[in-house]
C-alpha cells in the first residue's frame, strides 16, 4: 500500500470536514437496489430517459473523470450500476467529486437512462458521501490473487472478486433448503451447549478452556450428539441442530478446526431411515438451489439423484483391494497395511485397523454418491450391532461423494448397560494414551437408563456439502473466515 495514496485520501477527508460534510453519516435511505434498477428499466431504448427517479447507494468501483463529465460504477450486494455526473446539472457541487475515490461509498439520486453504448445509467441530480475509504483497493487489473491473503482479508476478497460472494449466497440458500427439508419432515430445531463439561459424540481431540467463576474445565463441543439424544429421552421424537463443532486437528482442503455440522435424530428410526433422509435431503437441496441434481466437482460429473449406491465396508475392501478381512486376524490386517505402506497408529484394535485400511484403499473410488454401511464395532461406542446377531459389526453408514466423506450416521445404541460397557472400554483407551478416545459421560448413561427409544441419528458435514454444490476445491473457500496461523 502506498503511503502517499493514503496521505492524499486523508487530506480529502480533512477537506470534506472543512466544508461541513460528514464523511461518515449515520443513515442513508437506499430506496432501490442495483438489481431493481437494471430489471425495472431494461426496456429503455438507446438515449431514452425514464421519468421516474431512483435513489440508491454502493461502493465506487470505477471512476472516470472527463472534465465537465464524470462516469463511475457503483456496486451493492448483488449488482453494479453506472452513474453519470455533469457539471452543468450539478453546478458547484460537481467540484465535490474531486474528494471522492474508488472504494468510497456514495449515495445518489437521479433519472435512469440508456446510453449510446446501451448501458443502463443514472444521471445524478444529487449525491453524498456515505463512507470515505482511507486505504486504496488493490490494483484493478491484478486484483487480489494471493490465496492466503484472500483468506486472511476476506473483506478485500469479496470486494475485488465478486464471484466469491456468489459462493456464500449459495451457501446461505443451501442451509436454508436443508432446514426446510427437516422442517417439512416434522423435525424441530433445537439448541444445545457449545461449552460442555464432558465432550463426546465423536472420536476427536477437543479444545479446552476454563471457566473462572466456577473454576472448572470446559470443552468446546466436538459434537452435539449426546445432548440431542437426551432430548429424545425427554420425549422429543424428531430434533435437529445446525452447530459449529470444534476439533483440535490438522488443517487441509477438507478440514478446518471450526466447522458447521447439522445433526438430526428420529425416534423409532434406524440407519435405513437415516440413509433415506440423507439422500432425499441432498438431492432435493441441489434441485432447489441449483435447479438440477447433476453437478460438477473438481472435474467429476456427479449425479445426486436418488437412490444412492450402497456397499458394505467389507465388500468395498474386496472390490477395491482384493482383501477379505473377515478371514484375517489382527496380525494379518497389520501385515496388509505394511505391505501397502499405509501408516497406522500403534495399539489400534482390529476394527480400527480395518477402518484405516479401508480409508486408504477404498475412499478415493467413491466418486458417485455412495453409502458405505456396516462398519466394525470398534469404530464407535454409540451404535447398535447388526440386527442379524453379528456382534462384530454395527449398523453404521458413512456417505461419500467424490472420494470425500460427507457425514456419519447409525442406529443409535439405546441399551444403557451395553453403552456403559463400551464407554468404559473407551476410558481404558484414554488411560493408555489415546487422545481421541470417547470419554465416559455418566450423566448421558444415566439419562438413557430412563428409557431411550429406538433411534436413527445422522450427522452431515455442511461445509463439505457446500464445497460439492459450489465446485469449491477447499473448505476454506466456503468458510468466510477460516482458521489461519497468525502472521509473525
Amino acid at each position: 500500500m502506498s503511503n502517499e495514496l493514503v496521505k492524499e485520501r486523508l487530506k480529502k477527508l480533512v477537506e470534506l470536514r472543512k466544508q461541513g460534510i460528514n464523511p461518515y453519516p449515520n443513515f442513508y435511505n437506499k430506496k432501490h437496489s442495483c438489481t431493481y434498477i437494471k430489471k425495472t428499466f431494461k426496456k429503455l431504448k438507446k438515449g431514452e430517459f425514464s421519468k421516474a427517479k431512483v435513489q440508491t447507494a454502493g461502493r465506487i468501483m470505477t471512476l472516470r473523470r472527463m472534465g465537465k463529465a464524470t462516469f463511475a460504477t457503483i456496486r451493492d450486494q448483488d449488482e453494479t450500476t453506472q452513474i453519470y455526473f455533469r457539471e452543468d446539472a450539478l453546478k458547484k457541487k460537481y467540484q465535490l467529486l474531486k474528494l471522492f475515490d474508488i472504494g468510497d461509498f456514495i449515495g445518489v439520486t437521479g433519472h435512469v437512462f440508456r446510453t449510446q453504448k446501451m448501458e443502463i445509467t443514472i444521471k445524478v441530480s444529487k449525491f453524498e458521501m456515505l463512507s470515505k475509504s482511507i486505504n486504496p483497493l488493490p490494483e484493478k487489473y491484478h486484483g487480489l490473487k494471493d490465496t492466503e491473503l484472500r483468506y486472511r482479508k476476506r473483506y478485500l476478497d469479496l470486494i475485488m472478486n465478486p464471484e466469491i460472494s456468489e459462493t456464500f449466497k449459495i451457501r446461505s440458500k443451501i442451509i436454508t433448503a436443508m432446514r426446510q427439508y427437516l422442517d417439512n419432515q416434522g423435525f424441530i430445531e433445537v439448541e444445545t451447549p457449545t461449552l460442555q463439561p464432558i465432550y463426546g459424540g465423536a472420536n476427536a481431540k477437543p479444545f479446552i478452556t476454563h471457566h473462572n467463576s466456577l473454576d472448572m474445565r470446559l470443552y468446546l463441543r466436538i459434537s452435539n450428539e449426546l445432548y440431542l439424544k437426551r432430548l429424545l429421552v425427554g420425549g422429543f421424537e424428531k430434533v435437529y441442530e445446525f452447530v459449529k463443532d470444534f476439533r483440535n486437528e490438522g488443517i487441509d482442503t477438507s478440514h478446518n478446526p471450526e466447522f458447521t455440522q447439522v445433526e438430526f435424530y428420529e425416534a423409532y428410526g434406524d440407519y435405513n431411515t437415516g440413509m433415506k433422509h440423507f439422500e432425499n435431503m441432498i438431492s432435493s437441496v441441489a434441485k432447489k438451489v441449483l435447479g438440477t441434481t447433476k453437478v460438477e466437482f473438481q472435474g467429476h460429473k456427479i449425479n445426486l439423484k436418488t437412490p444412492w449406491i450402497k456397499i458394505t465396508m467389507n465388500d468395498a475392501l474386496k472390490k477395491y483391494g482384493k482383501i477379505d478381512v473377515t478371514k484375517m486376524l489382527k496380525k494379518d490386517v497389520i501385515n496388509e497395511l505394511k505391505k501397502r505402506k499405509i501408516e497406522y497408529e500403534k495399539g489400534l484394535n482390529k476394527g480400527l485397523l480395518i477402518a484405516t485400511l479401508f480409508e486408504e484403499v477404498c475412499e478415493k473410488h467413491f466418486i458417485q454418491p455412495t453409502f458405505v454401511i456396516d462398519h466394525p464395532v470398534e469404530t464407535t461406542p454409540l451404535c447398535k450391532t447388526m440386527r442379524d446377531g453379528n456382534k462384530e459389526y454395527i449398523e453404521r453408514f458413512e456417505p461419500y461423494i467424490a472420494g470425500m466423506e460427507i457425514g456419519n450416521a447409525y442406529t443409535e445404541l439405546n441399551d444403557p448397560i451395553s453403552q456403559k460397557e463400551y464407554l468404559e472400554e473407551q476410558e481404558k483407551r484414554g488411560r493408555a494414551g489415546d487422545e481421541e478416545h470417547h470419554p465416559m459421560d455418566e450423566d448421558f448413561v444415566e439419562s438413557i437408563e430412563y428409557g431411550f427409544p429406538p433411534t436413527g441419528g445422522v450427522g452431515i458435514g455442511v461445509d463439505r456439502i457446500i464445497m460439492i454444490l459450489t465446485n469449491s476445491s477447499s473448505i476454506r473457500d466456503v468458510i468466510f473466515f477460516p482458521t489461519m496461523k497468525p502472521k509473525e
